[in-house]
C-alpha cells in the first residue's frame, strides 16, 4: 500500500468504510431474501442502505491483516499465510460482532442478528460458528480481491473528486446517524 498524506488516507478509509458498509447491507438483504427466503427487511440500523459494522470490520481487517499480505510473517507458505489471515479475520470479526451486539442492545434494546439463536453453536444468540466461518472467508475475499480493486477505483479518482465525494458522503452519513439516533428521542 502506498504512503499518503493523513487527510488523503482518512478520505480513502472513509470511502472504503462506506463501500463495505453498503456491500454488507446488500449481503444481509441477499441472505434474507434469496437464501433464507424470509422476505425483505432493512438489515441496517441507520436509514441509509448500509451496515456500518461491515465497514468497521473491513477497516479492522485492513489495518490488522493487510501487512501480512505486503510483508508476510514467516508462516509456512501462501496457504499458511491464508490460514492465519482466515483465523485472524474470523476471530476479530466475531469479537467485533459480539461487542456490537452489546452496544446495540444498550442503545436500542436489541441487535439485528438475534436469529443466531437458531444456530446449534451460538453464544447468547449474539455470535455463532457458521457466521464466524463466513467472516473468515469474507476476510480472505476482502483482502485478496475486493480491497485491491477498491484501492484502484478510489485511487483513480482525481484528488478533488475524491475530496468532494468524501465531504458529501461524510455529511450525508453524519446526518443519517443524527436522524437515526436523535429523531426517536424527539418523538
Amino acid at each position: 500500500m502506498q504512503s499518503y498524506a493523513l487527510s488523503d488516507r482518512i478520505q480513502r478509509y472513509f470511502l472504503y468504510f462506506l463501500l463495505y458498509s453498503c456491500i454488507g447491507w446488500a449481503y444481509e438483504v441477499f441472505l434474507e431474501v434469496v437464501v433464507y427466503r424470509w422476505g425483505y427487511s432493512d438489515r441496517g440500523v441507520l436509514f441509509g442502505p448500509y451496515c456500518p459494522v461491515y465497514g468497521v470490520g473491513a477497516l479492522m481487517f485492513l489495518l490488522c491483516f493487510r501487512r501480512l499480505l505486503d510483508h508476510p510473517l514467516p508462516l509456512p507458505g501462501r496457504l499458511g499465510r491464508m490460514a492465519g489471515i482466515f483465523l485472524g479475520c474470523m476471530l476479530s470479526a466475531t469479537a467485533l460482532e459480539l461487542a456490537t451486539s452489546y452496544l446495540l442492545e444498550a442503545l436500542t434494546g436489541s441487535w439485528p442478528w438475534q436469529t443466531y439463536r437458531d444456530y446449534a453453536w451460538n453464544f447468547q444468540g449474539r455470535i455463532a460458528l457458521s457466521p464466524s466461518i463466513r467472516f473468515g472467508l469474507g476476510g480472505l475475499v476482502f483482502l485478496y480481491i475486493l480491497q485491491p480493486l477498491f484501492e484502484r477505483m478510489v485511487g483513480a479518482l482525481p484528488a478533488a473528486w475524491r475530496r468532494g465525494c468524501f465531504w458529501v458522503l461524510a455529511v450525508l452519513f453524519a446526518a443519517d446517524c443524527a436522524a437515526t439516533w436523535i429523531l426517536p428521542l424527539l418523538c
